[in-house]
């Protein structure tokens, strides 16, 4: 027993001394030795005296908490400030900061006047609880008492404005502090690096060095946090810097090294800072597991997961949430599930870290809510984060009113929304279709001032952009105070969906008035619009823009490259930008398939999908859906027939309605129509009028009337306002000869105020795209361009050319589009001719004709495939 070692001396201030020193070694020696302090001072008879009853009061406030601190408190018969303090420290250190605001309110009731210990620990409550206006009260109360604008009450008052969002007060505070000292200089490196300023943080690092002060463990472990969201070559030196300083490699400082170089996606380096030293600890496996999460890395979390108990160290909350996250990210349900009922098992199901994984588990790999809904409600005190998981994942599934119901019972709950929120129900607005609740969620975003921050207004750019709200899309933009490139990305994107390809390019034009650069995501977005209008011009100056800004390394410009040059009609640059991809995947072999497909080139469109297995690369549904199409136009029936079987047996694919399209159309071409109709009688589901529409289509092709008729009817139950399914018809009789029954057809569509989709043809030249309908004389330069057609069909029969003109057809769209691009283009060049319907056979013997006429490459894409004219043949060999 440690009172052994006392004297039996009757001296008071001795027996004081003695008592202190005893007290001070139970301190350190916590709970064990300091069990048996409190029996011993009674029987001395010193129980009174107000310094042993304060070291006292210290250790019960470390040993046992703040109930049994609090005991001993109320049990003293005499309290100074010190005594005050030593409990308001212990509420605080133990996360109870009501306790401590109602303990100081006794404290001043009691007329002690507080020191600037006590009240920064206050400070640190008003932090907790975000009492920013309690706080506000104790500045200025400190200030009337003179307190001196110390270290302590400095970092303390720091804190507590840079947590209440008021990091411009905090900095302001902190430059009056002419004595800061390393914790104070910690203190606002943390601050800003909390409030996304990390920029800042790391500037504060050097003021601080040049002012004199040395960091510690702490402020580089902050530096590192701040670091790793700006660029990896901070990272670097803030890590050579804590070596240089002999910072030892502690437990804390190994963490945020392992954090830092883990989401600079620099894992080798992670782990090889992990293994520098033996020590670790449940936070540190903790954060390698998010490493691995993170990075999609399923495997290698579990592992870890996996040797971290095999290590001794029992998982905590943040560990199952982290593996939780690894489910989630690899869609890994059942993974899930028996990590859920290892959390049970742990006592951890009310834990509220955990249930929100386990809600974003659920909600991302499950087909249904009813797991996720089950979770959500078992979590006690539901935060914004339980909140925010609910309403994406309820958003993602489709039940968007669902999404609005759990959002106004958030703020029921007195839960306030945060910017992932807001964005997740902005993104519910833009899947329900829902313009008026997008309103109200605007309405709610302006009058929060949520509208500051830069997440929600982009998401409520890419609501308006989703709901076709172009107009109020361009408006938020315009008043937003700030913009990124995700602003744009997100408008652009959206604008190309709708079809608006010519408008998103025009994007670009804004993002440089902006001072914003072009990313990854951005550019290829660009190059898609580009592709999908055939502006060869836009095109190649976004390729160079990618080798000059070196985004042509990202896989997705690369891919928007490929398609971007198959859809032009450019082979060579199709394949040389296919070559320089480092590892090609599924999308980049998709784009090579297609382009050389649609340009005529079905055997080496075979032969990259062999190339494509060889390399490792699995096939997807698009693939097939691309093989179908290249031996369809190739003509190429059986083989294609077995590249539809191999789908099921060799691949594991189960055929959707476009293969079944697809294979209805490689049938119907080939004049199989018996088969084709076998093919849409046994599919696994109901027949759409797309699909009759094709073998309708066919039966045109090869003048089966009946069938014909039949397919028409069937199709015009499911869709009679689809002016097609008519037209198709009616062109049929007029091919077999019954131009009566084709005149029914177009009065039908004229009683049902039906009009065919007319027929539109485009160009580009010198960067700017011109639009050509067929029998419009609007273009300014139309008379010019009816002389060139003229002349090239005079030129035609001098030749004696066969050739035969069709006045009905003399001026369609791309017969004006090829005149233009003959008195325009520069000489040489290829003309690039865009239509929106497949070609009519009377244009097509045109461009073949003129093809020989003149010496320059012409190439059309139509609304089915590529024509390359040459030479007076062309490259669909007259199948299309």
């Amino acid at each position: 027993m440690i009172w052994g070692i006392i004297p039996r001396l009757s001296e008071s201030h001795i027996l004081r001394e003695v008592c202190s020193k005893v007290v001070s070694i139970c301190n350190a020696k916590s709970i064990k030795e300091g069990i048996s302090v409190h029996s011993p001072i009674i029987k001395l008879g010193i129980q009174h005296d107000l310094f042993l009853n304060n070291n006292l009061l210290s250790i019960y406030g470390k040993c046992y908490g703040a109930e049994p601190a609090r005991n001993v408190f109320d049990e003293m018969p005499s309290k100074d400030v010190v005594s005050w303090t030593c409990l308001l420290s212990t509420y605080v250190k133990n996360e109870n900061p009501e306790e401590a605001l109602e303990l100081f309110k006794s404290m001043l009731i009691s007329g002690l006047y507080p020191n600037e210990f006590t009240l920064s620990s206050v400070f640190r409550s008003c932090s907790d609880l975000g009492e920013l206006d309690v706080g506000r009260s104790l500045h200025c109360y400190t200030i009337k008492s003179g307190f001196d604008p110390n270290p302590v009450l400095g970092s303390a008052l720091v804190d507590l404005y840079s947590k209440c969002d008021n990091i411009f007060e905090a900095y302001k505070l902190f430059e009056r502090m002419s004595n800061g000292d390393t914790i104070s200089w910690t203190t606002m490196i943390s601050s800003f690096t909390q409030a996304g300023k990390w920029s800042e943080a790391l500037k504060l690092y050097v003021q601080m060095l040049e002012t004199g002060v040395s960091p510690n463990e702490f402020t580089f472990a902050k530096l590192l946090t701040a670091a790793s969201c700006v660029d990896l070559n901070y990272g670097k030196l803030v890590h050579a810097h804590l070596i240089v300083w002999g910072a030892d490699l502690n437990l804390v400082l190994k963490t945020a090294l392992v954090d830092m170089y883990a989401k600079c996606q620099r894992i080798v380096d992670a782990l090889k800072v992990s293994n520098q030293t033996p020590e670790s600890d449940v936070t540190l496996w903790t954060t390698i597991i998010s490493v691995f999460a993170q990075n999609s890395q399923f495997n290698e979390a579990v592992a870890a997961f996996r040797e971290m108990e095999l290590s001794g160290f029992m998982p905590n909350n943040f560990t199952y949430s982290s593996i939780l996250n690894a489910s989630s990210s690899t869609l890994k349900l059942e993974f899930g599930k028996q990590i859920h009922s290892r959390v049970i098992m742990a006592g951890l199901n009310d834990d509220v870290s955990v249930g929100n994984a386990l809600t974003n588990m659920y909600m991302k790999c499950s087909e249904t809510v009813e797991d996720a809904l089950l979770v959500f409600r078992g979590i006690a005190s539901p935060n914004v984060i339980s909140w925010t998981s609910l309403i994406a994942g309820l958003a993602e599934h489709g039940y968007g009113q669902k999404s609005f119901q759990a959002f106004a019972a958030m703020q029921f709950m007195g839960v306030k929304p945060n910017s992932v929120t807001l964005s997740s129900i902005l993104v519910a607005c833009a899947t329900s279709k829902s313009l008026s609740q997008l309103t109200q969620i605007h309405g709610y975003i302006v009058k929060t001032k949520a509208d500051n921050e830069i997440a929600v207004c982009n998401a409520l750019v890419d609501a308006y952009a989703g709901l076709e709200e172009i107009e109020d899309a361009w408006r938020v933009v315009g008043i937003m105070s700030h913009r990124n490139v995700i602003t744009y990305t997100s408008l652009a994107t959206r604008i190309n969906q709708m079809g608006q390809h010519e408008m998103a390019l025009t994007v670009i034009s804004k993002m440089c008035n902006d001072g914003v650069k072009m990313d990854g995501y951005s550019l290829a977005g660009f190059l898609s619009a580009a592709a999908s209008l055939v502006t060869m011009e836009t095109g190649k100056q976004l390729h160079s823009y990618s080798v000059k800004s070196g985004l042509g390394l990202w896989l997705s410009v690369s891919n928007g490259l490929v398609d971007l040059y198959g859809k032009c009609g450019s082979l060579n640059d199709l394949q040389k930008a296919f070559e320089e991809i480092k590892d090609p995947d599924v999308i980049s072999c998709n784009g090579v398939i297609y382009g050389l497909a649609a340009n005529g080139q079905v055997s080496s469109a075979l032969s990259t999908f062999d190339d494509m297995r060889l390399a490792g690369v699995e096939p997807d549904a698009v693939t097939f859906l691309l093989l179908l199409y290249a031996c369809s136009h190739g003509g190429l029936v059986d083989l294609g027939y077995e590249y539809f079987k191999s789908m099921r047996n060799s691949h594991n694919l189960v055929p959707l309605e476009d293969h079944y399209v697809c294979l209805v159309d490689l049938l119907g071409r080939s004049g199989r129509l018996a088969e084709a109709m076998d093919v849409i009688n046994t599919m696994p589901f109901k027949a759409n009028a797309l699909i009759y529409k094709t073998l309708l289509s066919a039966c045109k092709l090869h003048g089966d009337i009946l069938l014909g008729e039949a397919m028409a009817q069937k199709g015009l139950e499911l869709d009679p306002s689809d002016p097609a399914l008519y037209v198709l018809l009616a062109n049929l009789y007029v091919d077999c000869g019954r131009p009566d029954l084709c005149e029914k057809m177009r009065i039908l569509m004229r009683d049902r105020s039906l009009r065919q989709t007319p027929g539109q043809s485009w160009m580009e030249i010198r960067n700017k795209v011109h639009l050509f309908n067929a029998g419009d004389r609007s273009h300014p330069q139309i008379t010019e361009i009816h002389e060139r057609i003229t002349s090239l069909i005079i030129e035609f029969k001098k030749r004696g050319y066969l050739y035969q003109c069709n006045e009905s057809t003399r001026y369609h769209s791309e017969k004006l589009a090829l005149a233009f691009g003959l008195l325009n283009a520069p000489p040489k060049a290829p003309i690039r001719v865009i239509k929106n319907l497949r070609i009519c056979r009377d244009c097509h013997e045109f461009f073949t004709t003129a093809s020989q006429l003149v010496d320059r490459d012409i190439i059309v894409r139509d609304g089915n495939r590529f024509h390359s004219f040459k030479m007076g043949k062309c490259s669909c060999g007259g199948y299309w």
